[in-house]
């Protein structure tokens, strides 16, 4: 089972290069980020044409998010537990039915943060506070589980080409960092660092200031696997390739595959 999380920035801006990479990278699952877009507004006969189910959990204008998949879904759920009044929509869920064994797909576009300090970051870090409760009850299910999206969280200092520069960012704080190796230390696996633990791979680059064609990028996009499907565990990557093609996100697709 191939999945996949890419955050696409606007479905609208994309309706044309998606599809393409679909075809090319053919994963069974997809989570979506930015989708920006309400669920009515979603092109799916595009997608539903390539053989693909699609749930979304819109809002009009920014966030969003979406899963694709080749294969049947059950228990779909929308939106991350733990504040009623939280309205962005940024969580979706659901049980993939593979042929031997299920896994459950937790799609998330993590809160940017920024300015911190302010409102935006307390946000943040009490969304990924929320994250950490659900997590801990997915892992109690004691099933294969991926946690898959854009974190805006940059991990380490190897996964920026200049970490100075995020040093006051949100997405690099010492609070943000924190939080992030909370889940890690639940005992979760950060899928692309075991089978790559060099620096130098990114998975988002600016539009501005030429970072792209400096490679002057951040690694914030992270499929991170319960135990279980740690085990199942047989790949990993980051498609950079996607960012120098036409009007491409800023983000490239990151996946796994579990056997």
């Amino acid at each position: 089972m191939k999945i996949a999380s890419f955050n696409i920035n606007g479905i609208k801006a994309r309706i044309e290069a998606l599809p393409v990479w679909l075809a090319e990278a053919t994963p069974d699952v997809v989570v979506l980020q930015e989708i920006k877009s309400v669920d009515e507004g979603f092109p799916r006969e595009i997608f539903e044409d390539m053989g693909y189910r699609v749930e979304t959990h819109g809002q009009k204008g920014f966030n969003g998010v979406a899963m694709l998949s080749r294969l049947p879904l059950e228990d779909i759920r929308r939106g991350l537990p733990g504040d009623d009044e939280d309205v962005q929509a940024r969580w979706i869920e659901a049980t993939v039915l593979g042929d031997d064994r299920a896994v459950r797909v937790c799609g998330l576009y993590l809160p940017n943060g920024n300015p911190a300090p302010g409102p935006k970051y307390d946000y943040k870090l009490a969304w990924m506070a929320r994250m950490e409760g659900r997590v801990r009850e997915v892992l109690a299910t004691e099933e294969p589980a991926v946690f898959a999206g854009d974190y805006n969280v940059i991990p380490q200092p190897e996964d920026a080409a200049r970490p100075e520069v995020w040093t006051e960012d949100a997405l690099f704080l010492p609070q943000t960092r924190e939080a992030y190796r909370r889940l890690l230390n639940l005992g979760l696996t950060d899928a692309f660092r075991v089978r790559e633990p060099r620096p130098g791979h990114y998975s988002f680059w600016d539009y501005q200031a030429g970072a792209w064609d400096r490679n002057n990028g951040i690694r914030i996009d992270h499929l991170l696997l319960t135990p279980q499907a740690a085990d199942l565990l047989t790949a990993a990557g980051i498609d950079k390739e996607v960012r120098g093609r036409e009007k491409p996100s800023d983000h490239v697709p990151v996946w796994v595959e579990l056997e």
